[in-house]
């Protein structure tokens, strides 16, 4: 491990010389101009393409790499809060990477053919701020870097897509954003073997991921990294800031594993720049060695000082999470011979990263044309990838969804759900996905479809083994890389609490992931309640910005699949039933997006004796009992409540048609706890449902002893 710098050695080594709701408010933040004429500043159309320009000077890429360190401790400083450490070890890496080899468009973040760059280490995102400024971004401007960690600032304490353009995707949660980059890299490499021809490639990008010490200790991107081995994703490329350092010390006192070796053994190519602090060079040929090689994924370890050119506070964990505070800023401004006021960028910088915004619109301008040329001669294909890198769905794609009757054959819907599945996978170029090693069950393959594979990545069927956390995270990269591109992953329902984080990122990172998750209740019966879902119901509902449906039969099931899909900047979690159910009289397609509605009601006037409301399967517990009460004269509403977050959406007018305030005798049924029923039956209402762990017994025998009948809700109904 390097020791911390001095004054006129490390820190000032040459350069070159060695041996990294809400919903709504945020769907307008990110611009999506895949296809925009190139300009060059003040709109004038880019005629040139020019050549990538050479790498700076020596002389220069220290003064960049300088003005990177201090833009991000400056902004850490006015903060006073934030993580300096590793934007100061890892601003050569940085500055090699964005300056010398990502092919971006700073004034069009969304161009399609670009560099993908994900800093999965997010503490450490003043770095990327700091190279999206000098890069052009608008995104990023001098005051947006000041305004780090304040109030509607575009600079959070942690990287955010729906906030900056130029971030790809949200990261922080460590491990999360090394496993979105495996999904960006799978959905270059599936589309490259879809549409490119021999004449004409028309995909063709890198993904770079920054990932640290504790990105590495998750399991999360152990669980990414071994499937971008089975995969070869040649064109990802990991950068791994090896600088020893974790908030609680060396991290020697919990992790010294080989990890070159890990990823060797998970099938990566491995490099070691020893020298990460002043061997541009090496960082140079590691980067170009990693573009070679094609056929497996690199993982380049770059050792780094954490908090390089501070005297006093390099090489510790006090420079990982907290201001320097001013006599060690000022003292590290002496020790790198940087004398300039705080949030200085030099002239010279300034004009050498200027080369970014014309490289930019002439990049994008040879894209246009290449694709123009491709449109000509491939109209089929030139359709299906404009339909996946816009995200405008196909005229009619909802026509595709399979519709029943009462008449039609009882199915549990985990089976219905795939008929869904495989309908929409043909008619929207961009749907895909899988399941983790339960295919078979969840009823998740694409029959159309082979796997995706090593040798086959144009297929659609995703085989992400027993990694839910990792499928999870994929899948939200997958979802980001272009707006039509639709991924699905699927387990038991159970078995989101092994997926949590990955869901609750893809919610707020604004990724349209479809979540398919079937055992729901204790109707899987005999595996108990190790595998009985119970308080998964409600703690995804009190998740914002996701949608969780659970549908009682064909109809609703196509109608979850129909909101599902349009819902892009919104995932869904769709909970399906292993048992068999009947097609009940009274459901909809349509009416599934107005999240609750009635199915059945022999009232008049607004004004029935009793509400019965329930989901998924206890909805015909539900409409069965609401027959028998009515037989002795009772009026009684059935209310399909499938999805909380779309009713709470509807107009108070649209509510009150469905649960009048002024009918207080009402009872809901769903086989999960019964926290958060209050909100709906209100406080003289009966919630029925488990407030306990499952059991392990035939599903017809724990309904019957869990009180989750007809005869129960009946019961109740009386005693009202």
């Amino acid at each position: 491990m390097a020791a911390p710098p001095t004054p006129n050695t490390s820190a000032a080594a040459a350069p070159g010389s060695g041996c990294g709701s809400v919903r709504l408010l945020r769907s307008s933040a990110r611009s999506r101009l895949p296809f925009a004429a190139a300009a060059r500043p003040g709109g004038r159309p880019a005629t040139v393409l020019r050549a990538r320009a050479l790498p700076a000077p020596p002389e220069l890429v220290e003064q960049s790499v300088n003005t990177i360190r201090f833009l991000a401790v400056d902004a850490v400083e006015k903060a006073q809060s934030g993580h300096p450490g590793l934007p100061m070890g890892c601003a050569p890496l940085g500055h090699v990477l964005f300056d010398e080899f990502l092919r971006f468009n700073p004034k069009n973040p969304a161009l399609f053919d670009r560099d993908r760059f994900v800093l999965s280490a997010g503490h450490g995102c003043m770095l990327q701020y700091a190279l999206l400024h000098l890069a052009g971004y608008d995104s990023v401007t001098m005051d947006d870097l000041k305004a780090f960690r304040q109030w509607r600032s575009r600079t959070p304490g942690h990287p955010e897509n729906f906030e900056t353009p130029g971030v790809e995707v949200t990261t922080g949660p460590l491990g999360q954003g090394f496993a979105n980059a495996v999904g960006l890299a799978l959905a270059e490499k599936h589309l490259a073997a879809r549409f490119n021809k021999t004449d004409l490639k028309i995909v063709d990008h890198y993904t770079y991921v920054i990932l640290g010490d504790g990105c590495q200790m998750e399991g999360v991107s152990n669980e990414a990294a071994s499937l971008a081995g089975h995969w070869d994703l040649g064109k990802l490329i990991a950068f791994y800031d090896d600088n020893h350092i974790s908030i609680d010390g060396n991290t020697d006192i919990a992790f010294t594993e080989d990890i070159l070796a890990r990823y060797e053994a998970l099938g990566w190519h491995t490099i070691w720049v020893k020298n990460g602090n002043t061997g541009y060079d090496d960082i140079r040929a590691a980067i170009k060695e990693a573009k070679g090689a094609k056929d497996k994924p690199t993982l380049i370890k770059v050792t780094t000082t954490i908090g390089f050119g501070s005297p006093n506070k390099a090489n510790t964990y006090s420079v990982h999470g907290s201001a320097l505070g001013s006599k060690e800023v000022e003292a590290t401004r002496r020790n790198l011979r940087w004398l300039h006021e705080p949030f200085h960028v030099p002239g010279d910088v300034k004009r050498h990263w200027s080369h970014h915004i014309d490289e930019g619109a002439s990049l994008e301008a040879q894209w246009n044309a290449k694709f123009a040329e491709y449109e000509k001669k491939y109209h089929q294909e030139a359709a299906e990838l404009k339909s996946i890198i816009s995200g405008e769905l196909p005229s009619g794609w909802e026509n595709a969804l399979p519709t029943y009757t009462p008449e039609s054959s009882s199915d549990a819907t985990r089976n219905l759900s795939q008929q869904c599945l495989n309908s929409l996978a043909k008619v929207i170029p961009g749907f895909l996905g899988g399941s983790a090693d339960l295919a078979t069950s969840n009823m998740t393959l694409l029959m159309m479809f082979g796997d995706f594979q090593r040798d086959t990545p144009e297929q659609r069927n995703i085989r992400f083994g027993v990694r839910e956390h990792g499928m999870g995270a994929i899948c939200n990269g997958i979802a980001v890389h272009s707006p039509g591109l639709i991924p699905y992953c699927a387990t038991f329902f159970v078995f989101t609490d092994y997926m949590r984080a990955a869901i609750r990122l893809s919610a707020l990172s604004e990724s349209g992931v479809i979540f398919v998750m079937t055992h729901d209740s204790i109707g899987l019966g005999e595996d108990g309640p190790t595998h009985q879902p119970v308080e998964q119901l409600f703690s995804i509902r009190a998740m914002p910005n996701i949608l969780m449906l659970r549908p009682s039969d064909g109809n609703e099931t196509s109608g979850a699949y129909k909101i599902a899909v349009l819902n892009r900047k919104t995932p869904s979690i769709i909970a399906l039933s292993r048992q068999k159910l009947p097609q009940l009289k009274g459901t909809s397609v349509d009416a599934v997006s107005k999240g609750g509605y009635i199915i059945s009601d022999n009232s008049s006037g607004n004004k029935p004796d009793l509400i019965l409301i329930g989901t998924g399967s206890e909805l015909e517990i539900a409409e069965k009992a609401a027959d028998e009460l009515r037989k002795e004269g009772s009026t009684v509403r059935v209310v399909s409540l499938v999805c909380w977050e779309l009713f709470e959406e509807q107009p108070d007018k649209y509510k009150e048609s469905v649960l009048p305030s002024e009918v207080t005798s009402r009872i809901s049924i769903e086989a999960g706890v019964t926290f958060g029923w209050e909100k709906y039956i209100g406080q003289k209402g009966k919630a029925i449902g488990i407030d306990h762990f499952g059991v392990s017994a035939p599903a017809g025998k724990i309904y019957k002893e869990l009180g989750l009948t007809v005869e129960n809700v009946i019961a109740a109904a009386k005693a009202l």
